[in-house]
């Protein structure tokens, strides 16, 4: 059964009114007496925050058969769904999921939370605060009525307990219109339930972080081709905070790009400027395309050995010398002459030194 919103207008005499009316069991108001009635069908709008896992893939599900026009959205960083970068929209369960890339504005929430990090340099409450503002305003371009996400109620420790909950929808402004499909009868009723949009008896009521009860779901919905978890966010990865929280130690102005360039291979450190090198071949590929301008790259020109790319505000020799130092460790094989080449952009020859 769908949700409709129907305008209806009523013609007695020479009067006419005018008035809006919810119908969610989908009764549609016929001529009576000596009232004409026409009515204009639009399906409910709701922007759905997609991660591309099962709970996103349930919750989607939910709201499709509950008959609501659904806008999917799904964020990328270097931190997470880090393939989608670059991308306009991917395919998700038929639909076309908008990605929004995160920048340097989110970057900046990273290095200064206000609600702190977790076990790593994840600050969960402040990512969702902000990830919640964009689909906002999303909502309001779109003219939806709520938003909706995959998430379950005591999942995560810190972001998705009741009290975290509450807190994020008001610090985004959207008290009330966020919907958490499968955990909805253990929360508040939002709005869009209270008034009828949403059939609160057809959402679920799942907490913890066991996953019976959804795959149970995804065979009975039909919901197939979906992944088991994965690592998820970088930022919770141990080894990967530690190197993050070094970046933002020397390099307090640094930007989304350098927390890119230090996940790909060994990174060291002379003074402010960082010295990164690949340890394989893919990684030597993804720092030659991660190099940008006024960086410096620096590699063997005649024997085979590792790439190495150098970032700073001023680079002096004494950096490059220490990382040609770094580079000779690793380069296993002869006696490597170092080619180093300072990186131009498209308009601007590269300076080869």
């Amino acid at each position: 059964m769908k949700n409709l919103l129907t305008l209806v207008f009523l013609h007695f005499g020479n009067k006419k009114l005018s008035n809006w009316f919810w119908y969610p069991n989908q009764k549609i108001l016929i001529s009576k007496g000596s009232f004409v009635v026409k009515s204009f069908v639009m399906k409910i709008k709701a922007i759905g925050l997609v991660s591309g896992g099962l709970d996103s893939m349930i919750a989607t599900k939910l709201m499709l058969d509950l008959g609501i026009d659904v806008n999917l959205v799904i964020f990328s960083s270097p931190f997470f769904h880090g393939k989608l970068v670059g991308k306009e929209s991917i395919d998700f369960m038929g639909l076309k999921a908008t990605v929004i890339e995160l920048k340097d504005d989110y970057f900046d929430i990273i290095k200064n939370p206000e609600y702190g990090y977790g076990s790593g340099a994840n600050p969960c409450i402040d990512c969702k605060i902000y990830m919640f503002k964009e689909a906002a305003k999303i909502m309001e371009q779109k003219k939806a009525s709520f938003i909706f996400t995959g998430e379950v109620l005591n999942q995560r420790p810190f972001s998705q307990t009741k009290n975290f909950m509450q807190l994020i929808e008001k610090k985004a402004g959207l008290k009330g219109r966020i919907l958490r499909p499968l955990s909805a009868k253990l929360l508040e009723p939002t709005i869009p339930e209270i008034e009828g949009i949403v059939d609160r008896e057809k959402l679920l009521g799942i907490s913890g972080r066991q996953r019976k009860q959804q795959l149970a779901l995804a065979e009975s919905l039909g919901i197939v081709g979906f992944s088991q978890p994965a690592g998820g966010c970088l930022l919770t990865d141990p080894i990967y905070a530690k190197k993050l929280k070094e970046l933002f130690s020397k390099r307090p102005d640094s930007t989304i790009d350098d927390a890119e360039l230090i996940k790909h291979g060994r990174v060291f450190w002379h003074n402010d400027v960082i010295i990164v090198i690949g340890r394989n071949k893919d990684e030597n590929k993804i720092l030659s395309m991660l190099a940008k301008k006024d960086d410096f790259i620096i590699y063997p020109k005649n024997v085979p050995g590792p790439f190495c790319v150098v970032r700073g505000k001023k680079i002096e020799n004494e950096s490059l010398d220490y990382a040609k130092r770094q580079l000779l460790f690793y380069t296993k094989k002869g006696a490597p002459q170092f080619k180093v080449i300072r990186v131009g952009n498209e308009n601007d020859q590269h300076q080869e030194f």
